[in-house]
């Protein structure tokens, strides 16, 4: 249906309609808006068929490409009066314009699932160092903070802030550490746990 509509329209001539002088009369004048002729019912803007005000640029960049909504001059006028099958419908199909605040709250849920992601897959891996020793147990060269953050973008692709790692000291022995992370506190915290961890494992080469 909607390729029908699109087909019928460029017909019309809706495809020249972005030259019509009528789309630019008001072209550095911010506070003069364009009367269009909406062809699908658009939330908080107005029902298909009726006649609306609105920015040029709101119409240009997105109501225009989108065919919701035609120029209000006399052939789309016409066009939209005989042919009710472009904005009508048995069941009417409401488009609901997307707010900033909208989007700005699925960005932040889509950050948020992201966050969560990375910090199960932390919490699940063992990230492998490898260390000659000198004396007994102890490492020739500790592992630190900064090393352990750079293998884990290295070995688990995830980049984490040095602030994210909980580390009193440089790790100077062989063995297993889990390093407790500290984590935007939206993230949920792992079932059974009170918090999210990293198990390291230091080893011989």
């Amino acid at each position: 249906m909607a390729a029908a509509r699109a087909a019928l329209l460029r017909r019309h001539g809706f495809a020249a309609a972005a030259a019509n002088p009528v789309l630019f009369s008001a072209h550095g004048l911010r506070y003069r808006k364009l009367e269009v002729i909406l062809t699908k019912t658009i939330d908080k803007l107005g029902k298909a068929g009726e006649t609306v005000k609105v920015a040029p640029g709101h119409f240009r960049n997105h109501l225009m490409p989108k065919l919701l909504a035609v120029p209000n001059i006399d052939k789309f006028a016409i066009l939209m009066r005989e042919q009710p099958k472009i904005y009508q419908h048995e069941e009417e199909v409401v488009v609901k314009e997307v707010t900033k605040e909208d989007d700005d709250a699925r960005q932040a849920e889509e950050k948020l699932k992201g966050y969560q992601a990375a910090a199960k897959r932390l919490d699940n891996a063992l990230l492998v160092l490898r260390r000659f020793i000198s004396e007994g147990n102890e490492l020739r060269t500790p592992v630190t903070k900064d090393e352990i953050v750079s293998e884990v973008a290295r070995q688990l692709n995830i980049n984490i802030h040095p602030d994210n790692l909980h580390l009193v000291s440089p790790l100077s022995s062989l063995g297993e550490f889990e390093l407790p992370l500290r984590l935007p506190r939206d993230i949920p915290r792992p079932e059974g746990k009170l918090q999210w961890t990293l198990n390291v494992k230091i080893r011989r080469p």
